[in-house]
């Protein structure tokens, strides 16, 4: 195999037109590099539209070293359909590769072959794929797997891992379908190892230091699934919904070998309503959505607030609103998860930055909803759910429910459910422990529980301050500066999945010479205001990039601590591109432009 003096840092685009096997094609690709110990980051992108014409893409990150985005620009362009490639060549950068099919079956329009388009910079690698594809296979169909065994032989990645993967793929699938995808890939791999490579890029092996435990290539939404299962998910209830429905497909295959309770509902309140159910009887219970989803539930949120009752809801954004865009992503429901409901109804909101972070923060968040007796809002967004990370999971599980506290009252005393404790946290017991009945409602109680709108200020009171000390909760990050340390010229504040763009722009601005830093913010409910304000003594200027039109990270931040900030508000569908901030980090910093052009081109040299 070839060795990359610099390590390897390399992404391909895989772009066809639904039904291509485009993603398919994408999912091998990612998995195989995942298995050679590589860090991967990956993105698909595909039609809304249920019948699943239109345009896919498949982008996939591998590196030697740690990577939080994709790139803006790809090293490898592989076109399945001309059409939808297109528009796509001027992504790939300065002397990377565009793999396309140069057999042309029928007269094509003037312009409508991509190699029409590849730039003078760019390197052609055009061949008869689906000649090769017929001849190994008898069909043009496995012309995506094709492709991926030519972009393999042409840089060097044994076949090996492929065809593990690809055995794994279609294992559900005839004998005769493993064989015939195993054919095609490595008619694709002899072709690609023949070629004269003129591209610079360069892929070796790598080897990864682990906690010992084994790394994995999961989804964003596999990784909150699987957080849930370790931390012993009893119960959970849910209506599908894009972009997070896959959650609830994983648990409905986990969670009834281990005795777990599943149920899909008829829709998004009833399924609320039977997780603050199950969360009542001291059920670890979860339910999963989107922004119409959480919307609909905002009423029983409210009585998961006012009853103090433990319960977890993953949201996973989508542009909005309304149907909106179920197919794009957005930030745009950080409002709704906050602030959503009636009246002052607090709740817990965390927001993971990464696939990791989906894992611990799904793990931690029904002990956090226990600890503080309240629903707790898991929120992500598309981009974040369907996008692969290698990711090491903790080697023990860490996430295993404790042991209840046992409460127990006086002989003849009756139990307060709702008491006013030093640290405003109740004595919680279930339905069916001896002596503990108590009553439960949506109305305003006394510590009993019984209705009294009379004591509506102290239990308001008891319900905000309790969740004060959340912040301080063991093993969770709720905020986390990277960058120089002490004063800098620029803060960049973000949260959810736009932090890996920010992370990324952050070391190439220090590149550049820019004195910058960076803070994510994981806990949106309650603040933690300290860490921010610290943040906000140090910088000169503060940018919060966010994907939503309203800046409404900028908002919550700017009203809790009444300090303004540099906006960067994009509601386009798509991540967040690191040249946009980039250059908005350059404008702020204040720095000759000139000078950073000429920081930057020796920094990319070395």
């Amino acid at each position: 195999m070839m060795m990359a003096k610099t390590g390897t840092d390399i992404q391909i685009a895989i772009c066809g037109s639904a039904g291509d096997g485009t993603i398919a094609s994408g999912d091998i690709m990612k998995r195989a590099a995942a298995a050679m110990g590589f860090n991967v980051i990956a993105f698909d992108v595909y039609p809304p539209e249920i019948r699943g014409f239109g345009k896919c893409i498949s982008r996939i990150r591998i590196s030697t070293k740690q990577t939080y985005s994709l790139k803006q620009e790809s090293d490898v362009l592989i076109s399945l359909n001309d059409g939808h490639a297109i528009p796509h060549v001027g992504e790939v950068r300065d002397f990377g590769a565009v793999i396309y099919d140069d057999s042309l079956g029928s007269q094509v329009a003037e312009g409508g072959h991509i190699s029409a388009h590849i730039s003078p910079a760019q390197i052609p690698y055009g061949f008869g794929v689906r000649q090769i594809s017929e001849l190994a296979t008898n069909s043009a169909r496995s012309r995506n797997i094709v492709v991926l065994g030519y972009a393999a032989g042409l840089f060097n990645l044994p076949s090996d891992g492929f065809h593990e993967i690809i055995r794994s793929k279609f294992a559900t699938k005839a004998q005769i379908v493993i064989d015939s995808n195993i054919k095609a890939f490595d008619a694709g791999l002899q072709v690609g190892q023949a070629v004269f490579k003129l591209d610079d890029v360069e892929v070796g092996s790598d080897s990864k230091e682990t906690n010992g435990a084994e790394a994995v290539m999961m989804t964003g939404n596999g990784a909150v699934a699987r957080g849930f299962m370790e931390a012993g998910i009893e119960s959970y209830f849910g209506y599908p919904i894009t972009p997070a429905t896959s959650i609830m497909e994983r648990l409905a295959v986990d969670m009834p070998p281990t005795g777990g309770k599943f149920l899909q509902t008829e829709d998004e309140i009833s399924a609320i309503a039977a997780t603050i159910g199950a969360g009542f009887t001291g059920s670890r219970a979860a339910t999963a959505t989107s922004g119409p989803g959480l919307a609909l539930m905002a009423e029983m949120v409210g009585l998961g607030v006012m009853a103090e009752v433990p319960v977890v809801i993953a949201v996973s954004q989508r542009g909005g609103p309304s149907t909106g865009l179920p197919t794009k992503t957005e930030q745009s429901d950080l409002n709704l998860a906050v602030f959503g409901g009636s009246g002052d109804a607090q709740r817990i909101v965390l927001a993971p930055t990464n696939v990791e972070g989906c894992y611990r923060c799904a793990g931690m968040a029904f002990d956090i909803a226990e600890t503080y007796q309240t629903p707790v809002i898991l929120l992500i967004d598309l981009y974040l759910s369907n996008r692969y990370e290698t990711v090491i999971p903790a080697k023990e599980n860490t996430f295993a429910p404790k042991p209840r506290k046992k409460v127990s009252v006086k002989k003849g005393e009756a139990f307060k459910r709702f008491e006013m404790t030093e640290n405003f946290i109740s004595p919680r017991a279930v339905p069916g422990e001896a002596g503990l009945m108590h009553t439960a409602t949506g109305l305003e109680h006394n510590e009993l529980g019984r209705p009294n709108d009379a004591v509506h200020m102290d239990m308001s009171i008891k319900r905000h301050e309790k969740l004060k000390s959340a912040v301080h909760f063991p093993g969770l990050n709720v905020s986390k500066r990277f960058g120089d340390k002490g004063p800098v010229d620029v803060g960049i504040l973000g949260w959810g999945s736009t932090f890996g763009e920010i992370l990324e722009t952050m070391y190439q601005a220090q590149a550049e010479g820019i004195s910058c830093s960076a803070m994510k913010v994981v806990m949106l409910s309650p603040l933690p205001l300290q860490s921010l304000q610290e943040f906000f003594a140090d910088c000169r200027e503060i940018l919060v990039p966010e994907l939503n039109y309203e800046g409404q990270f900028a908002n919550l931040i700017c009203g809790a601590l009444e300090k303004p900030v540099t906006r960067l508000s994009r509601a386009t569908g798509t991540p967040m591109e690191v040249q946009e901030i980039l250059a908005e980090v350059r404008r702020l910093s204040g720095q000759d432009p000139a000078q950073i052009q000429i920081a930057g081109a020796e920094g990319a040299q070395t």
